[in-house]
């Protein structure tokens, strides 16, 4: 059985050597005797552990400790789809193994290639990313690598089934409002949130008839994408964090992407959201962003104001999430503190997007 002392979250946390070594043994992955492991997670979400073996390296990917809002940290579903995407023009890390059984670890893992590129998180000096030109750069291939992902056929690559298309955003809403009164019942007594009442109330009201569906990414925005530092431009080697991934309009995507955008001018709830890089000089615009997409895709953008406000919202609810979990002591992550003043934030920055003029 698994080792379940092992119990700490975020930078510490540790993996079950003795399950791992299982595991690789009993697939007859390779020699498992000289197996060792570190912990790499840089988010907050599944951690990922690098496993050393036979001169290889992979990273393992499994959900975090503790109880979870239903749906969240899907590992195997990751796995699924990034087993579609393995010969398509859609940059992911190659794939190897994947254990279902929680005997093992405690938890269900896969193993995938470790990339080593840049990721973008904080500012862009010191990163391959330090003039306009490859900022610029970096912004188009955010949206190309998207355009490219939604013109995957998903039933040729054996993604049938992997999501339900038809009533995809009122299904989602659902979903994520379920998630938000499930995180609820724990923090309101800490501290209510009025405006994301307000919030649903608008976007149960102005549900847009969706795109032809393709493949939802879920949580498709910049610290998730890796870059080849030394490719001119802005080479896309890897996409990560797929845990959310299905089948459904692919605005979605995009919803989210740009609500992550900060540009310079955001007000303060705005930029409270992210880091605020994408604000420096070269980054395109949020417009911008849109343009490029409309012209790679035919897609309209009439209704964007939806898919933006919808993904703030969806975020609050995310980090909300979290925040229930710190408060019930089941993680002690400090990033998970400040969600008591952020959420409240992200909320007022979705409202004031439900009441914008339309661009």
């Amino acid at each position: 059985m698994s080792n379940t002392s092992h119990e700490k979250t975020g930078p510490n946390a540790t993996v079950d050597i003795a399950g791992i070594r299982r595991f690789v043994a009993d697939r007859k992955l390779g020699d498992p005797s000289q197996l060792r492991s570190e912990n790499i997670s840089f988010g907050h979400s599944n951690e990922v552990h690098l496993i050393h073996f036979d001169g290889r390296s992979w990273a393992l990917r499994r959900p975090p400790r503790g109880p979870l809002l239903p749906t969240a940290h899907d590992v195997m579903r990751e796995y699924r789809v990034l087993s579609a995407l393995q010969n398509t023009p859609v940059p992911v890390p190659r794939v190897f193994a994947a254990c279902d059984d929680p005997s093992y670890i405690g938890a269900p893992f896969y193993l995938m290639e470790y990339m080593q590129g840049e990721v973008i998180r904080g500012e862009t000096k010191g990163t391959f990313a330090d003039t306009p030109e490859r900022r610029r750069a970096v912004s188009e291939a955010m949206i190309d690598v998207l355009v490219a992902l939604q013109a995957v056929d998903w039933k040729a690559v054996g993604l049938e089934g992997f999501g339900r298309p038809d009533g995809y955003l009122p299904r989602q809403l659902r979903r994520w409002t379920d998630q938000l009164d499930r995180a609820t019942q724990i923090t309101s007594s800490i501290r209510p949130l009025p405006i994301m009442a307000k919030v649903r109330e608008w976007l149960e009201k102005r549900i847009p008839d969706s795109p032809p569906a393709t493949i939802v990414h879920g949580d498709y925005k910049l610290d998730n994408v890796m870059f080849d530092p030394r490719a001119p431009g802005a080479k896309v080697i890897a996409v990560f964090d797929w845990e959310m991934s299905t089948i459904g309009d692919p605005l979605a995507d995009l919803g989210w992407l740009l609500s992550y955008w900060v540009e310079a001018g955001d007000s303060s709830d705005r930029r409270g959201i992210t880091t605020a890089v994408t604000a420096e000089p070269g980054f395109l615009t949020r417009r911008e962003m849109l343009d490029r997409y409309e012209a790679k895709t035919g897609r309209k953008m009439t209704d964007f104001a939806f898919y933006e406000a919808f993904a703030i919202f969806k975020l609050a609810i995310i980090m909300e999430g979290s925040y229930s979990r710190f408060v019930n002591g089941q993680t002690d992550d400090p990033l998970f503190v400040a969600m008591k003043e952020r959420v409240p934030a992200l909320a007022d920055a979705a409202w004031k997007v439900c009441n914008a003029p339309a661009r």
